[in-house]
């Protein structure tokens, strides 16, 4: 873990020997620690420091003048209808690995020989978050080995860690890599696919939020397990529960286990059971088979579903009517009722990549 006193040392002295107005975040724009305000403070500065982490208009801003590939200071310019000063951006760059950045805001005085002053001070700063870095990714070697389904290397795991524990699985996005180290004191993590963290329990719903909304698209949170040695199961119930929070909206973008009802049974069944339940509604196009899921979703209430659809009941009832003819089932029939429901929800699992955009509402 790196010294957040340490962190705000360096940077105390930088903004001292400089007399500027030093802020330093971590790969993902998460505030680590800033100095004493100097002179004018802009709006991106301030909400830093009040929010703990710069929004995603503002990473995407400043990332567009390179500063993740650059391999020393970055001047940005001011902005007055953005309301942005100009600053440099200093990558924290340790064995051509960017882990950070230093911001200094610039009123003009900031020359390149001064700059130069403060790069033994900038380079302690980056060595100490790449120390931060390999720690996690050593504590992530042992948190795979007592995740694994296999007793034996459970039993040969390296760490050790107190209960109640919650195992949390988040599936990164493709532009962002999770800056796993980032993370607070007591969360474990493992990059991979799916992310596996192992948080203590009264933490996990706070930590899946924060690490789906800086790096992930959807994330799953196993229940609770009082002996960390039953992480695993944990585990195994996260990947199942992000599984339904990528294919259901209604448990997206943060399914939790414990709140899944039905959806519990259907994320433990084999490909081959889905495929399966999936077989009862392999008739039905892709129009039909999002009218009828609405239509059992609403518990077969005609008007809500026609309504929620944006059609006429008449055009429902036609719809229903066929799909009834396709499929050889009595929607008015429980027992058909549920095996309809059952297939269209297996059908959706089934799919391989999550859906997006209006096919979200697609099996």
């Amino acid at each position: 873990m790196h010294n957040s006193a340490d962190l705000q040392e360096i940077v105390d002295e930088i903004a001292a020997r400089l007399g500027a107005s030093a802020t330093l975040e971590d790969r993902s724009f998460r505030l680590l620690a800033y100095g004493a305000q100097h002179g004018d403070i802009d709006t991106v500065r301030q909400e830093s420091i009040l929010r703990r982490r710069a929004t995603g208009e503002v990473r995407d801003y400043f990332e567009r003048y390179g500063i993740a590939r650059a391999g020393g200071p970055v001047r940005i310019p001011a902005d007055a209808e953005l309301k942005v000063l100009a600053r440099v951006c200093w990558p924290l760059r340790h064995a051509d690995v960017t882990y950070g950045y230093l911001w200094l805001l610039d009123s003009g005085e900031l020359t390149d020989e001064w700059l130069r002053a403060a790069a033994p001070l900038v380079a302690r700063a980056a060595a100490a978050l790449a120390q931060e870095a390999r720690s996690r990714q050593d504590l992530g070697h042992g948190l795979r080995a007592l995740l694994s389904a296999d007793p034996e290397e459970r039993a040969g795991a390296s760490i050790e860690v107190p209960g109640p524990v919650a195992a949390i699985a988040v599936r990164e996005s493709q532009d962002r890599v999770a800056a796993l180290w980032t993370l607070p004191r007591g969360v474990l993590a493992r990059a991979g696919s799916p992310v596996a963290l192992l948080a203590p329990a009264h933490l996990a719903a706070e930590v899946a939020q924060t690490v789906r909304g800086a790096y992930g698209t959807a994330a799953g949170i196993g229940a609770p397990r009082d002996d960390p040695a039953d992480a695993w199961l944990s585990w195994r119930e996260a990947r199942q529960a992000l599984r339904i929070a990528e294919h259901f909206p209604r448990h997206a973008p943060i399914a939790r286990w414990e709140d899944l009802g039905v959806h519990r049974l259907l994320a433990r069944l084999s490909q081959a059971d889905l495929r399966e339940l999936a077989e009862e509604t392999a008739a039905l196009d892709t129009e039909l088979a999002q009218t009828v899921e609405v239509y059992l979703d609403r518990g077969g209430h005609v008007q809500k579903t026609a309504a929620e659809l944006g059609i006429h009941r008449q055009t429902l009832y036609y719809r229903l009517g066929k799909a009834e003819r396709l499929t050889h089932r009595d929607l008015s029939d429980g027992d058909d009722r549920l095996a309809v429901h059952l297939g269209l929800k297996a059908a959706r699992l089934r799919t391989h990549e999550p859906p997006s955009g209006p096919a979200a509402t697609r099996p």
